[in-house]
């Protein structure tokens, strides 16, 4: 499915080409820009990196994800890599972005990528929001990972390890840079805020390594427990949640002038709207001018009921219109309504029992509206009222003639 995703790619230290996805806010105007650093031999395709990403951007937080060097579409030989070349790998994203759209002020890095996050933002000065996502406290905690392969590394000097159904030659250089790098060292030195998520179920890196994380940081620092998450928050619900806390997170940290920015921007009304459902289940990702929303069908209809059903929102739409009409009115009367509130309901009727309507044959949808006014308003007002909810925009769009024009966009 074709996202607001932009394909990038840009050079790390030794001249190779990583490839990177840009995932953007649907008009393309974040507020602020962020890195996102992948698990040991993951890649920026990782279903949780993905829909991570994906939440951040509906919180008009663009997030560029990229393939470490050796892994996924990048260039280079993984074998090569060292934790330090990730670290490095990090710092030439920060760079890039800073060259073509804004340096980063958030970095999020998952499991190894967490300590990465953690050891290069010394130098990605305009980092000032970190999160970790099932991050080891010291990046030694690979060697522990690797069983029996660590000792074939030590005594050949490398080893092919099968590792997510992919086999990785892995040398000797690598845990011996993972066993070089000091944790409490970057830790006390860091200041950017911290944000530390894990998952006491994370059976792969224990929830230990969040309290030394957590311990070893300066204030401001937070942490969110993840629930029942496995390591890999293989269930969409965990990394789409994670997405959104780290967006609403990061927020009170970024600048308050982007912030104030990026409303002014939102603030003309184009009537612009994009739904996006997945391969799975119902659920929708809505973005309306700069708001993000969440659409799906009850439990009983295949969704997941995470959020409103599309007819509820055709009636959030006439009710909104309905109480701020209203209110419009009785400002200019200069009447005192208080409070405006609509209830509403949706039902199918047969349209031979709709005594005014024009289809008399099947069935047709049938929209209850009930007001109520609080206020200090007399009989005249309040019937006066009555008729101008009938006058609401949406209302009279629903009553009226519709034309709905549907064309297929090409792919690029």
């Amino acid at each position: 499915m074709k996202m607001n995703t932009k394909k990038v790619s840009f050079p790390n230290s030794r001249g190779e080409q990583l490839a990177a996805r840009l995932e953007l806010p649907e008009d393309e105007q974040p507020i602020a820009y962020a890195i996102f650093a992948h698990c040991f031999t993951c890649t920026k395709n990782l279903k949780a990196v993905v829909n991570i990403a994906r939440a951040m951007s509906s919180k008009r937080i663009a997030v560029l994800r990229f393939d470490f060097t050796g892994l996924g579409e990048s260039e280079g030989d993984f074998s090569r890599s060292t934790f330090s070349s990730d670290v490095s790998d990090l710092v030439s994203a920060a760079r890039f972005l800073e060259r073509e759209y804004a340096a980063p002020s958030i970095l999020v890095g998952h499991s190894l990528g967490g300590a990465a996050v953690l050891a290069a933002a010394g130098e990605i000065p305009s980092a000032l929001a970190i999160a970790t996502i099932a991050a080891p406290f010291t990046p030694a905690h690979l060697r522990e990972l690797l069983g029996e392969s660590a000792q074939q590394i030590e005594q050949e000097g490398e080893a092919t390890v099968h590792l997510g159904g992919n086999d990785f030659t892995i040398r000797k250089s690598l845990l011996d840079d993972l066993e070089a790098h000091r944790p409490e060292e970057f830790l006390d030195r860091l200041r950017a805020a911290l944000l530390v998520l894990h998952s006491p179920a994370d059976r792969i890196v224990g929830i230990d390594n969040a309290s030394r994380i957590f311990e070893a940081a300066q204030f401001p620092k937070s942490f969110i427990s993840l629930g029942e998450a496995d390591h890999l928050l293989t269930d969409p619900a965990d990394s789409r949640y994670a997405g959104e806390v780290i967006a609403t997170w990061a927020s009170r940290y970024l600048p308050r002038m982007e912030s104030t920015q990026a409303l002014q921007r939102r603030e003309p009304a184009d009537n612009r709207l994009t739904a996006r459902t997945g391969a799975q289940g119902f659920r929708t990702d809505i973005f309306a001018n700069g708001f993000s929303m969440v659409a799906d069908e009850p439990l009983q209809y295949g969704g997941s009921n995470e959020g409103p059903s599309p007819y509820e929102y055709v009636m959030a739409g006439l009710g909104a219109c309905t109480t701020m009409t209203l209110q419009m009115y009785a400002r200019q009367k200069g009447w005192p309504l208080w409070d405006a509130l609509a209830r509403l309901s949706h039902h199918k009727i047969h349209a031979e029992d709709c005594r005014d309507c024009e289809t008399r044959e099947g069935r047709i949808d049938m929209f209850r509206r009930e007001i109520e006014l609080f206020g200090e308003l007399d009989s005249a007002q309040r019937q006066r009222l009555l008729e101008i909810a009938e006058k609401c925009p949406v209302h009279r769009t629903l009553s009226g003639e519709i034309r709905i024009e549907t064309s297929l966009r090409g792919e690029d």
